[in-house]
């Protein structure tokens, strides 16, 4: 279940962040997309599609929903409303 209190800030190309933030099956190759996550690992599996919109910390062990995840990358924070060239 969510911790709606939960707010996480990811790093998306931070090796440790990678390691401890994973789709909700636990895989490390999740990617953000407009407003949920794709994991590349799941999508590869007969049973799911790999869309997800909640990620693991598995640290402390709960799910994040995705609204609730604040995104950055080398270039600074990850708007999921922008694309990466800003626009709408």
């Amino acid at each position: 279940m969510p911790d709606d209190e939960a707010v996480a800030t990811v790093n998306i190309e931070d090796r440790t962040d990678r390691w401890r933030f994973r789709c909700p099956n636990g895989h490390t190759t999740w990617e953000p997309t407009n407003h949920h996550f794709w994991c590349r690992t799941c999508a590869r599996m007969d049973s799911t599609d790999g869309v997800f919109d909640q990620l693991r910390d598995v640290r402390d062990d709960r799910l994040i929903a995705r609204e609730r995840v604040n995104l950055h990358d080398r270039v600074g924070p990850y708007d999921k409303d922008l694309d990466r060239r800003g626009e709408v």
